[in-house]
This record gives C-alpha cells, sequence and structure tokens, in this order.
C-alpha cells in the first residue's frame, strides 16, 4: 500500500468545519493560500503550473478521520433525511477520507518566503487542510457540459439574500468582506434547520460571525 504524504496544507479563512462551502466554487470571492511542506518546497515543481487557470486539489478530511465506514450516508442536500450510497456523494466519511476540489488559480508565488505558495478562489477547505496532490484542471477533458447531476439535480442550490451592514463589515479584512458574504449567501445552515429565531456563529478570518435567517433572508448581527 502506498504511503501518501502531506506536500502542502491549505490556508483559508475557515476556522472550522461549520461555515465551510459544501463544495468548491460555490463562493469564488474566498481566497486561500496552498502552502508547501518544506521537502516539497521546490519551484521546479510547479514549473509551468502558471498557465492553467484551474486545479485540482486532492487533500484529507483530517477533521472527520474515524475508524471503519458506512456504505451509506444522508447528504445534506436531502436534508439529511435519505440514505445514498457513499461512493454517489462526497461525503467525508468514507473508508479513506479522501476529497476532491476544483479550484481557481490566481498566481504562482515563487519567492515568498514559504514559495512557492499558490494563491486559489473557490476552496472548499478548513484552514489547516492537507494536501495530498496537486494536478492541472484540463478543459478538454474534464469540463462536461452535459454531464447529469443525479439526485443533485432534484434539489437546485438556493442562495440567500444576505443583510449586513457596512459598519460590521468594517471590521473585516477588506480582501475579506466578499468571501464571507459569498459563504453566507449559499446558507451554511444544515438543510434541516429552519428556525428564524435561532442565532448561528461561524468563525471566518479570525472573526466570530452571528446571523440568523427568516425566510430567503440572512441578517448578520454581530461580527467580534
Amino acid at each position: 500500500m502506498i504511503d501518501c504524504k502531506i506536500i502542502a496544507r491549505i490556508r483559508s479563512p475557515f476556522d472550522e468545519k461549520f461555515g465551510v462551502p459544501r463544495q468548491s466554487g460555490l463562493a469564488e470571492e474566498v481566497s486561500a493560500a496552498v502552502v508547501f511542506e518544506p521537502p516539497y518546497r521546490n519551484a521546479d515543481a510547479v514549473r509551468g503550473l502558471e498557465g492553467f487557470s484551474h486545479i485540482w486539489l486532492i487533500w484529507q478530511f483530517d477533521r472527520a478521520l474515524r475508524d471503519g465506514w458506512s456504505p451509506t450516508v444522508r447528504p445534506p442536500r436531502l436534508g439529511g433525511n435519505e440514505r445514498m450510497g457513499v461512493f454517489a456523494t462526497r461525503s467525508p466519511f468514507r473508508p479513506n477520507h479522501l476529497g476532491l476540489s476544483s479550484v481557481r488559480l490566481e498566481r504562482v508565488e515563487l519567492h515568498a518566503p514559504e514559495g512557492p505558495v499558490l494563491y486559489v478562489r473557490g476552496a472548499d477547505l478548513a484552514n489547516g487542510t492537507p494536501i495530498l496532490d496537486i494536478k492541472p484542471y484540463l478543459p478538454y477533458t474534464d469540463s462536461h457540459p452535459d454531464a447529469s447531476g443525479g439526485f443533485t439535480d432534484a434539489s437546485p442550490m438556493e442562495r440567500l439574500t444576505v443583510s449586513a451592514p457596512p459598519e460590521l463589515l468594517e471590521k473585516l479584512p477588506v480582501d475579506q468582506r466578499e468571501g464571507l458574504l459569498a459563504v453566507l449567501a449559499n446558507d451554511p445552515r444544515p438543510r434541516y434547520q429552519d428556525d428564524p429565531d435561532r442565532i448561528y456563529g461561524l468563525s471566518f478570518a479570525g472573526k466570530n460571525v452571528r446571523f440568523s435567517v427568516c425566510g430567503d433572508t440572512l441578517t448578520v448581527l454581530s461580527i467580534t
């Protein structure tokens, strides 16, 4: 059996699992950095990568590691009430706990102190998630416009209207504000929760963001 090595870790604004987009690309406004582990900080290893607009990240669900596995899981898209085969989902609770994400590659910074560093957008990884491999996204073979989405086609993603007072958003760095709004618009709540009186909190870019949802409107209550 091959011993997988951690080649890099992601640096993202998500300090915990709650609030992480359910799939990559849902919040392209969120920026993150792929920082290689010391043995793999070699500019030659990313030579030519700057010519690609997107890359694949193969990573480990390190926050969901556990012994054993289940052949069926409850996908959040179905409200957590219906079971599907684990290999028909992207659930973290799978035999090898591997994740796959397609992200936009903004730039490759070769000469950063920890360079090379890959700056990406649209990642669905919590801060510190171990990355096991990186591959270029090839449009001529990886894109399938006529593909069907199985059971996900019956439950399309719905975006919320986000109401966030400017004075609260000012508590975040300018380059993180659009990312937070995109995350909130994708409704980070569990699908089975719909209580307008409930207050939720998520950690984003080192801040605690508290919000409530009524109907299709999410209101930011505080950022501390």
